[in-house]
């Protein structure tokens, strides 16, 4: 057996049933798109078995992008869960046969409370079809799976319907990548586009801060303390006028062995590239990559150091990647 020949040759079959699921779509899928887009409750997708998990999957992709949605277990349903069912919900049903009895075993409350399903099936003339609003055909031919039984192109297809609908509805409501952020507070998309710098930045009694007419061997202690590899350096009014990097030390040390007896002024990098505290950290992190630093000074209005980031803060924070 040519494993790898096998594998492709499914992977193709599978590709092709959604394709020719995709050249069947009709009217239908509009009608679809608009009972969910003019949901006034949530979105209740059902199942059972294989299908039941890509149900579970496509309730979640509704739900992380901006549609209420919550996964219904048919055979759960028909022990007591139908209460989550509201009248205002509508309800996507999914079933290759059409036909499944603990799917339709709660299909007479739906339809009691006049709530319309969209069934999701490979059966146009199954009882869950005659039952539905709006029927999507999901169906492939039975040559296309194991024994004809075994659900693999089925459900292929299935959750690629899913997301071609969850992504026509984001379309319509204008979800932005900042909106799909607010869903994934924990995630990397959510961390770069909701994390400013004062939510990672070094303040206090952390932020390290010299004048210019501080001695080198201060500057040093001030680094050392803070444990940034930095100082700001300001002037009589409290203004940054310089960065003072482990850098900047080497350079100064290179040149004149007494460095030592100098002042933050003579080793600053004067006029450095500051940030606000209202930024988002991952601008702050390409301020970083173009200007090639690795911290940035943070200044209120009048120029006055707040805080410090580190771009180790960006990566502690998950900010890269």
């Amino acid at each position: 057996m040519d494993i790898i020949k096998f594998v492709r040759n499914e992977l193709e079959l599978e590709a092709k049933a959604i394709m020719q699921a995709a050249s069947r779509i009709d009217t239908e899928i509009e009608e679809a798109v608009e009972l969910l887009i003019n949901c006034k409750g949530k979105i209740v997708v059902t199942g059972m078995g294989k299908t039941g998990i890509i149900a579970r999957k496509i309730s979640a992709t509704l739900a992380s992008t901006g549609s209420t949605s919550i996964f219904l277990h048919a055979a759960e349903g028909i022990h007591g869960d139908l209460g989550i069912i509201g009248n205002d919900d509508v309800v996507i049903a999914i079933s290759n046969s059409g036909n499944s009895g603990e799917l339709l075993s709660i299909i007479p409350f739906i339809k009691f409370n006049k709530i319309p399903i969209i069934a999701f099936t490979g059966n146009k003339n199954s009882k869950l079809a005659e039952a539905s609003e709006v029927v999507i055909d999901c169906g492939v031919p039975k040559e296309y799976e194991p024994f004809g039984l075994v659900p693999t192109s089925s459900t292929t297809v299935a959750l690629a319907m899913g997301d071609a609908i969850a992504v026509a509805l984001l379309r319509k409501k204008d979800f932005k990548e900042e909106d799909f952020a607010r869903y994934h507070p924990g995630g990397t998309i959510g961390k770069r586009l909701l994390l400013k710098v004062k939510d990672l930045m070094h303040t206090d009694e952390r932020n390290p801060i010299c004048s210019k007419d501080t001695k080198m061997s201060d500057v040093i202690m001030e680094m050392t303390s803070k444990g940034l590899g930095c100082t700001h350096v300001v002037d009589e009014s409290g203004i940054v006028i310089g960065i003072v990097t482990d850098g900047d030390l080497r350079r100064l040390l290179s040149k004149d062995l007494n460095a030592l007896g100098k002042t933050a002024a003579d080793a600053m990098h004067p006029n450095p590239t500051t940030v606000q505290a209202e930024t988002l950290a991952v601008d702050a992190l390409n301020t970083m990559e173009s200007k090639k630093i690795t911290m940035l000074p943070v200044v209120d209005e009048k120029n006055k150091p707040i805080g410090m980031i580190h771009m180790h803060d960006m990566i502690d924070a998950g900010v890269v990647g």
